[in-house]
C-alpha cells in the first residue's frame, strides 16, 4: 500500500453534497460518475493532494443503500493506491485478512478495486485501488 487514494463518504443525496462539499472546499468536484454494477453514483473532490469520493446508492439493494440504512451518512471506506493489486490481495489474504472479492473488479475513477471486510480491520471498510492502464 503505497498511500491513502480517498476517503469515501457515503450519502443520502449526492446533489445536496456536492453542494456542500463544494463550500467546504472552495472548488466543485472534478468528476461525477455512475457505477452500475455497484448500484452507485459518485463524485470525486480534490482538497490539496487529498481526494473525497461521495457515494450516492442508485438502487435499494446496493451496498451504499444497506451501509446508509444501518449507520446513516458518513465515512464508508479508506481506500488505499496499490502498485499491483492482484499481489496485494495474495499478501494481505496470506496475513489472514478476509477479502470480500479476490478477483479485482472495475470501479469508479479509472479504477480495479477490491476491498477488505471490515470485521479484520477494526471495523473499517478498506479498499484496494489499482490505475487501470
Amino acid at each position: 500500500m503505497r498511500k491513502i487514494e480517498h476517503i469515501g463518504i457515503a450519502v443520502k443525496d449526492l446533489a445536496a453534497s456536492n453542494l456542500l462539499f463544494e463550500k467546504l472546499f472552495g472548488a466543485p468536484a472534478y468528476k461525477e460518475e455512475e457505477v452500475a454494477s455497484e448500484g452507485v453514483k459518485t463524485s470525486f473532490f480534490m482538497n490539496g493532494p487529498n481526494k473525497i469520493e461521495l457515494l450516492e446508492a442508485t438502487n435499494p439493494d446496493s451496498p451504499i443503500a444497506k451501509f446508509l440504512e444501518k449507520k446513516g451518512e458518513g465515512i464508508h471506506h479508506i481506500a488505499f493506491d496499490v502498485e499491483d493489486i492482484v499481489a496485494e490481495i495474495a499478501r494481505l489474504k496470506a496475513e489472514g485478512f478476509t477479502v470480500l472479492n479476490e478477483t479485482p473488479k472495475r470501479g469508479a475513477d479509472n479504477k480495479l478495486v477490491a476491498f477488505l471486510h471490515p470485521k479484520g480491520t477494526n471495523g473499517v471498510l478498506v479498499e484496494l485501488c489499482q490505475e487501470i492502464g
